[in-house]
């Protein structure tokens, strides 16, 4: 049987204090509803995604799935009756979902699935260390549930109850949109509430389960703090994978990571790296302190940093190394190349076992667009060069140390791009002793 979700993410988060939606504020370097939607993609052959009025980001992060607008904010039951007309004539299961509960795995959907077989409404809760303000989970005499309550509407005796609502629900498409339109507001919100429709589903003769999570999973995000929380949980649980798969963190406290970091096996991080979306760390490869890596790959035996900066599409070769104080932007560095110290090589593409010297930098952008250097197999750049692209360095090629290089540079030529040194006998004591009596 087929199975979709919908996902209501069209929260402004006025806690958040953000012009951000809700949904789209980041963990681990992706939106809250992309995490969401990650789990729901293993799980649901098609998901909807209930937005807000101009929220055309999180349209954008949503796709490929489909969205549709709740235009008047009247509660989440309101919420997910707006994606029945996409689903129309869908006769499978319908899961509901909060995009500010982004930590819930597939597993658990599956579970959650899993259950409907004993049962015509299934929905999603947990025991928290501390219950707070969550809405109440209400037991039925059949072993299952009878109703939820809201925090704001529940008895004290009601309050007691440990079970809580993490607001996910399960249950047949005819049936889940039927009770949603016999939901009513009248409550302390005026809202139409989704988790009324457990109501509706005994009221109608038919039996609802809960299926228990962790609440690390479960977690809502309505708060800075929350989101901090989130982050620290997520940043703990990949740092662990790390470990596990083989990789050395230092300090592993303080590296921080992203969902699509991948990190294979005797890799060394140092204390306080960041690894930003998009990196690929092969075999053996040492990532020295503070160093900052983005969209980029680093192939197996390489050494980065200390404080080095890879840029988006950066590629750096087998047995390279990226020393201190060294960026790199759009540039392949070959197999066995060097870049120790103080440089910047941007939309350049450098040889294997080249060498760039100290202070060296590609002079890339023109003011209008940018340009690209070449540098071939063994090249020798010496100290504080200044490479004008577009350029090429052909193989074997040797610069001097304080050259303009501005021109091509023929294979295994030297070339010179600075003016020739000349000395003044005795002006230098001439030129202090004038400035001495200029001063007095």
């Amino acid at each position: 049987m087929k199975r979709a979700a919908i996902l209501l993410a069209a929260g402004l988060g006025t806690r958040m204090r953000s012009s951000l939606p809700k949904a789209m504020h980041p963990i681990a370097g992706r939106p809250m509803l992309n995490h969401l939607i990650a789990s729901c993609e293993e799980v649901f052959d098609r998901i909807v995604v209930v937005t807000g009025p101009d929220m055309p980001a999180l349209e954008r992060a949503a796709a490929p799935h489909a969205t549709v607008v709740q235009h008047e904010r009247l509660g989440t039951g309101h919420a997910a009756l707006q994606a029945a007309p996409l689903l129309e004539g869908f006769e499978g299961d319908v899961a509901v979902l909060y995009a500010d509960n982004p930590l819930i795995s597939a597993a658990t959907l599956r579970r959650l699935v899993a259950a409907r077989d004993g049962a015509d409404l299934v929905l999603l809760a947990m025991r928290p260390a501390d219950p707070a303000r969550y809405g109440r989970v209400l037991p039925h005499e059949d072993g299952g549930i009878s109703r939820i309550v809201e925090w704001k509407d529940a008895s004290e005796a009601e309050r007691a109850i440990t079970l809580c609502n993490v607001g996910v629900i399960c249950a047949p498409a005819p049936r889940l949109f039927a009770w949603l339109r016999a939901v009513r507001n009248d409550n302390a919100s005026g809202e139409y509430y989704l988790t009324d429709t457990v109501a509706a589903a005994r009221d109608a003769g038919c039996r609802a389960v809960a299926v228990e999570a962790e609440e690390a999973e479960c977690r809502g995000i309505n708060s800075r703090m929350e989101l901090a929380a989130a982050e620290a949980a997520v940043q703990a649980a990949l740092r662990e994978r790390a470990m596990a798969g083989g990789a050395t963190l230092i300090r592993p406290e303080s590296v921080t990571l992203s969902h699509d970091t991948v990190i294979g096996q005797d890799v060394t991080i140092g204390p306080d790296v960041v690894i930003a979306p998009g990196v690929t760390i092969e075999d053996g490869v040492e990532i020295r302190a503070f160093s900052h890596l983005e969209a980029c790959l680093v192939r197996r035996g390489a050494v980065i940093g200390p404080f080095a900066r890879l840029r988006p599409g950066t590629e750096i070769g087998a047995g390279a190394h990226v020393g201190n104080f060294v960026e790199l932007k759009a540039a392949l560095l070959g197999e066995g190349a060097k870049a120790n110290h103080l440089s910047y090589i941007g939309d350049a593409s450098i040889g294997a076992g080249s060498n760039i010297g100290a202070g060296t930098i590609t002079c890339n952008y023109d003011g209008f667009a940018k340009h690209r250097t070449r540098v071939g197999q063994g090249v020798f750049i010496g100290s504080n060069a200044t490479l004008v692209a577009p350029v090429a360095l052909h193989d074997g090629a040797f610069v001097a140390a304080g050259s303009t290089i501005t021109a091509d540079v023929a294979p295994d030529a030297m070339a010179f791009g600075r003016a020739r040194q000349e000395q003044k006998e005795g002006r230098a004591a001439a030129f202090r002793a004038s400035r001495r009596k200029e001063k007095t």
